[in-house]
């Protein structure tokens, strides 16, 4: 008997003998090989297993002191899964980093093949887990025109996900937003395609690397997903999700650029399709949009991921479909690899194939897609992190100051009558009001950080033994209704401990973004807070009026129980009277805006003496306020994209055709604050334009060079922007293009000569027989500080004969990375 159970034992380790040596988990062996191996060995069903999701399912597999559940596992992922999703919810990072190594030892040790799984997160401006460096939200970032500072914010976060054990960040956000009324336009950065190009390429290698279409992720790196392909940015009326009415020529030119830039430059690993449709097709099936130009066109060779719940709204919402298995089927064919967030179209695969409804070669592709990214981040070879460090590497003070530093390059002075930067050595008493003055608003995807500070926090510092700061709330923008029991037995974000753990960080952002009954407060509600706030207005030297929104006013709208698209772009409750009434104090006040969208100000344009645009500036929000407020810092930030004076002048984009604006009966044309403005505490000269044109011809270069003086008294950065206009096509082409910036610091008196090259291909466009064509003919050009305000203009011509290119974003390699 012994003999025997000594020869089965034996059997036991010669089987684990063997496993251990099979191909896929020799790293020595090509990602090719290895997938190769594997997927030889899979059956269908473990294939399916790789498509799918858990994450609403993954809370399943915890205990309530979010443990892992071996037995809970065993029931909902027997065969493996390709994602889990957003494991950190509601975790530190050391219980993060301790879940996922349990999870994935589970998979190793007790699936048949042992494949493990992706970690995906939120990473939208930091990692969205409690105590990760918090950012500015992504429309602030944009506004830093740096893609030197976004590229290092996302490789901070990939570090700090990577110490958790998370490896996939669902972001960047490269939808072209041209619609302030939809709630989402924060998470943009902006209106135009060529800074989204630039900021969007600087974002994935943050996250990635520069690991090539298939080279090895480093320990700190992680997927980047390009989001929302495509149109997502302009839907119908704001209102989230709608059709997007966007012409193929548009379309092309526009909206699909960024994306191209950041598969073609940066190499990135996965692509969202959006929830809206194009034309009558869905992206989640749009064939064309997700195989013919996607992979065939630009050589992708990533993972496509459905948006949240996306395939099966493919019935539900978009009425294409009578069961889950033909929009499982459809979307698959189209090009989705991977179902998210829960398994509950992609099971159906299975039966599919048996029936003989589905070929198995096309689970085989996608697959093959899955599995390489594991291999490539190095999953089957050390799935585990050091879980003990996590909490460690996860918000560290020293990265504090990165964070202050990327928030105050992200302010936009919109106007100053001389009252700014503010002079300590005047002020005894600093009054600071507003209805969150007090607390940090983070934006949407975001969680609680380790540590935040206040705008009223960051000005008491500032003037700490040199003056009184005193808060007076002013108003109250919106109230929390009662929930359901419903919703509090759903909505793990309205229990005690993150209730707990916002007011000890000083921000309510996730319960504001998230809950769902939130209405407008009302005269009751904020009854004698107006008045209070004069009082103090009236004994202070100098009043820091901080209005705007909250993550309530403005956010994704996920449901029709959960809203966020607005009509207005007004000021919401009384906000409006208590400037008025502030501002008749007659003492100097500089207006505050923090808020996710373009604003319409109305008379406060006018009457403000300084405005400005601070949005979401993360966690260190009141230490870059006091900062900039003083003149410690010279604002730099330059808006991303044009506000208009009212809802009614959308759309407003900058780069519009010249027959867009004739004009409106009784009202201005022309936007509140323009595309690219932002001021400074100095001045600068613009002189000294050379134009080299001997080769401008199809595939040639043109050179630009300028010089700019900072003629002023204060250090500053001037972001300078080159715009082109092609005023005689074959097809209507737009007023003006951005073809490139460059941010420059200088010192008083300092001057730099500046060099742009300009690759003739980028002038390319769709011709009327949807070709992307090099024309002959004259090319302006036009320098400055923003799109209104041009300091330098020139022209050159383009040689030659009408030129068809392979594509129009040849470009893309030296004009986006080096023009910047």
């Amino acid at each position: 008997m012994a003999r025997q159970l000594f020869v089965a034992l034996l059997g036991v380790s010669a089987v684990f003998t063997v496993l251990a040596q099979q191909p896929y988990q020799n790293a020595s062996l090509s990602t090719e090989q290895r997938v190769d191996d594997l997927l030889a060995r899979m059956t269908l069903e473990e294939k399916v297993a790789q498509l799918q999701t858990v994450w609403q399912q993954r809370r399943g597999m915890e205990n309530l002191q979010q443990q892992f559940l071996a037995d809970k596992a065993a029931q909902i992922i027997p065969l493996g899964i390709g994602h889990i999703g957003r494991p950190s919810e509601f975790k530190t990072p050391q219980q993060t980093a301790e879940f996922n190594n349990a999870l994935q030892r589970w998979l190793k040790e007790n699936t048949r093949l042992g494949i493990p799984a992706l970690m995906h997160e939120e990473a939208l401006h930091g990692y969205a887990a409690f105590d990760a460096t918090s950012f500015p939200q992504a429309i602030a970032l944009a506004s830093s025109w740096s893609p030197d500072d976004m590229h290092d914010v996302y490789a901070l976060a990939a570090r700090e996900m990577r110490a958790t054990g998370a490896h996939w960040a669902l972001t960047p956000i490269l939808d072209i937003a041209r619609d302030p009324r939809w709630g989402r336009i924060e998470e943009t950065m902006g209106e135009d395609p060529y800074l989204m190009s630039a900021m969007g390429v600087a974002a994935v290698q943050g996250f990635q690397g520069k690991t090539g279409k298939t080279g090895q992720f480093a320990p700190d790196k992680v997927v980047a997903t390009l989001k929302h392909l495509t149109g997502h940015g302009q839907p119908q009326a704001g209102l989230n999700i709608a059709p997007a009415h966007i012409a193929p020529r548009e379309l092309h030119e526009v909206f699909l650029p960024p994306f191209e830039a950041a598969v073609k430059l940066a190499h990135a690993a996965s692509i969202m399709a959006s929830y809206n449709e194009i034309d009558g097709i869905p992206s989640h099936v749009n064939r064309a949009l997700l195989q013919d130009i996607v992979r065939k066109e630009w050589g992708f060779n990533g993972v496509i991921v459905s948006d949240y719940f996306a395939i099966e709204e493919l019935n539900s919402r978009h009425n294409l479909f009578d069961t889950e298995a033909a929009a499982a089927k459809a979307a698959l064919l189209a090009g989705v690899d991977m179902e998210t967030p829960d398994p509950k179209t992609f099971p159906h695969l299975t039966a599919l194939v048996q029936s003989g409804q589905l070929d198995e070669s096309a689970i085989d592709t996608a697959v093959r897609r899955v599995l390489a990214l594991k291999f490539r981040l190095g999953l089957f070879d050390n799935p585990y992190v050091d879980a003990s460090q996590a909490n460690a590497l996860v918000g560290g003070a020293k990265d504090r100051d990165f964070a202050r530093l990327v928030a105050e390059k992200s302010m936009v002075l919109l106007k100053n009558n001389g009252i700014l930067p503010l002079n300590a050595a005047k002020i005894s008493k600093l009054a600071v009001i507003g209805p969150h003055a007090d607390e940090v608003l983070l934006g949407g995807y975001s969680s609680i950080p380790r540590q935040t500070i206040s705008i009223y926090q960051g000005l008491k510092q500032k003037l700490q033994g040199k003056a009184q700061v005193q808060f007076a709330r002013g108003t109250l923008l919106t109230k929390v209704l009662t929930a359901t029991k419903a919703q509090e037995e759903n909505q793990a974000f309205i229990t005690s401990d993150i209730r707990q753990r916002s007011q000890a960080a000083g921000t309510f952002s996730m319960q504001r973004w998230n809950y769902d009954p939130i209405a407008l407060a009302t005269d009751n509600d904020r009854k004698s807070l107006l008045d209070e706030a004069v009082a103090v207005a009236k004994t202070a030297d100098a009043v820091v009026l901080v209005l705007g929104e909250n993550e309530g006013l403005s956010r994704e709208a996920w449901a029709e129980s959960h809203l966020g698209d607005r009509t207005s772009l007004e000021l919401v409750g009384n906000q409006l009277q208590l400037a008025q009434a502030v501002l008749a104090t007659g003492k100097p006040v500089v207006l505050l805006l923090t808020n996710g969208r373009p604003l319409a100000l109305g008379e406060l344009a006018e009457t403000a003496p300084a405005i400005i645009e601070a949005w979401y500036l993360g966690q260190e929000t009141g230490a870059a306020v006091a900062n900039v407020l003083f003149g410690d810092v010279n604002p730099s930030g330059k808006l991303p994209l044009t506000f208009p004076r009212s809802a009614g002048h959308i759309p407003s984009y900058y780069n519009h055709k010249a027959s867009a604006k004739r004009g409106y009966l009784f009202d201005d044309m022309s936007p509140l604050y323009p595309f690219g403005h932002g001021l400074s505490y100095t001045s600068f000269t613009y002189s000294d334009l050379q134009i080299d044109a001997s080769n401008a011809r199809a595939n040639g270069e043109v050179q630009i060079s300028l010089t700019v003086q900072n003629s002023g008294q204060r250090q500053g950065t001037e972001v300078v922007q080159l715009y082109i206009n092609d005023p005689l096509a074959s097809v209507t082409r737009p007023v003006q293009q951005l073809t490139g910036f460059k941010r420059v610091p200088l010192k008083p008196g300092e001057q730099a000569t500046l060099r742009f090259t300009v690759p003739v291909n980028l002038l390319a466009f769709f011709d009327q027989h949807m070709r992307w064509v090099v024309e002959p003919g004259e090319i302006r050009l036009m320098l400055g500080s923003s799109s209104a305000d041009i300091r330098l203009k020139g022209s050159f011509v383009i040689k030659g004969d009408v030129t068809e290119v392979a594509n129009n974003k040849a470009y893309l390699s030296q004009a986006v990375i080096s023009n910047k």
